[in-house]
C-alpha cells in the first residue's frame, strides 16, 4: 500500500511508512520512560521527608515504588497514619487489586509489618498535609507508567512487522523494544550513512581525537544522537550478559585500561558496526563472525 508524502507529493513504500510510525512511537515511549523516572524520583524525595517506611518496604523489590501493588497501596494509604490502621485484610485485597495472585497471604503479612515499624513521623496535620501532596504525585507516577506500558506494546507491535525485525533482534541484546528505538534512530534507508564510521560517529560509539602540538587527546564525542546513545547504552550492557564474544570484547577492553563507560561504548560501537554490515548484506548475526579472537581465547573440550 502506498501512501502520499504532504510534503513531497510523492508515495511513500509500505515498509517507510511503517519505519516511521515505529520511530513515532518508539521515541514516545522513550519519552514516557524518562517522565515515569523523573515522577517516580519526586515521589521518592518526597516519601523519604515523612514516609520512609513505605520505601523500606519496597527497597528489595524490582521496580521499587513503581510497581502497580506499591502504587495501588500508597493510594490506600498514603501517609503512616493511615497505613498503621490497615487490616490483614484490606493489605490482601490491596495487593489482589494490584494484579498479584501467588503469594498474597505471605506478602501481605511482611507489607502490614513493615508499615507498622517505628519510623520518624511528622506532626499529624503535617503528615496529612503530605500524603495529599504524595497522592498528586502518584497521580503523575500512574499516568507516566501507563503510558509507558501502552506505547511499549505499541512499539514491539509495530516493530515486529518490519522486515529488519528478524535481523535486528538477532543480535544478542537487542530485544524488539530496543530493537525498535535503533531502527527509530537509524531508519531504514541504506544509503543515509556511507559506512559503519559515519553510523558510530552519529551514535557517539566514535571518539574524538584532538592533536595540539606534542599533545593527543581521545576524547568521548558529545555531540550525537541521545536516543540512539541510550539504547546503546542498554544494548551493550545486555549484551555483556547475553554473549560470550561481547563479554570477551569487554574484559579486553577494560584490562587495556578503559573505564566501565568507555569499554561499554566501545562494545556498542562494535554491535553497531555488525548491525551496519548485516542490514546491507541482509543476513542474521553470527557469534563467530562477530567476535572471532573470542573463540580463541575458549579453552579446547576435552577429548
Amino acid at each position: 500500500m502506498l501512501r502520499t508524502d504532504a510534503h513531497a507529493h510523492r508515495p511513500l513504500p509500505a515498509d517507510t511508512e511503517l519505519a516511521q510510525a515505529i520511530a513515532v512511537l518508539a521515541r514516545a515511549q522513550q519519552d514516557a520512560v524518562w517522565a515515569r523516572t523523573a515522577a517516580h524520583n519526586k515521589l521518592r524525595s518526597h516519601l523519604r521527608e515523612y514516609y520512609p517506611g513505605f520505601l523500606a518496604a519496597f527497597a528489595d523489590a524490582r521496580g521499587g515504588i513503581t510497581r502497580p501493588e506499591a502504587r495501588v497501596l500508597l493510594a490506600a494509604a498514603p501517609d503512616p497514619a493511615a497505613a498503621a490502621t490497615l487490616t490483614l485484610r484490606q493489605v490482601q485485597a490491596v495487593l489482589r487489586k494490584a494484579g498479584r495472585v501467588r503469594g498474597t497471604d505471605a506478602e501481605a503479612g511482611r507489607l502490614r509489618e513493615a508499615l507498622r515499624a517505628p519510623q520518624m513521623r511528622q506532626l499529624p496535620l503535617v503528615e496529612q498535609a503530605m500524603g495529599r501532596q504524595a497522592l498528586a504525585l502518584l497521580g503523575q507516577l500512574d499516568a507516566a507508567c501507563t503510558a509507558a506500558d501502552d506505547l511499549e506494546q505499541a512499539a514491539t507491535e509495530s516493530f515486529n512487522q518490519h522486515p529488519d525485525a528478524g535481523i535486528i533482534t538477532s543480535f544478542p541484546g537487542l530485544g524488539p523494544l530496543t530493537g525498535a528505538r535503533v531502527l527509530a534512530e537509524t531508519g531504514d534507508d541504506r544509503s543515509r550513512f556511507q559506512d559503519a564510521r559515519g553510523l558510530k560517529a552519529y551514535a557517539g560509539a566514535a571518539p574524538v581525537t584532538r592533536a595540539s602540538g606534542k599533545t593527543t587527546a581521545v576524547l568521548h564525542r558529545r555531540v550525537k544522537n541521545q536516543r540512539l546513545a541510550a539504547a546503546g547504552y542498554l544494548w551493550a550492557f545486555s549484551a555483556i550478559s547475553a554473549s560470550p564474544g561481547a563479554r570477551d570484547h569487554y574484559d579486553r577492553r577494560r584490562k587495556d585500561g578503559d573505564r566501565h563507560a568507555a569499554a561499554q561504548r566501545n562494545l556498542f560501537g562494535r554491535l553497531l558496526g555488525c548491525l551496519h554490515y548485516c542490514l546491507l548484506t541482509g543476513q542474521a548475526f553470527d557469534e563467530a563472525t562477530a567476535f572471532p579472537v573470542a573463540l580463541r581465547h575458549q579453552p579446547a573440550a576435552a577429548a
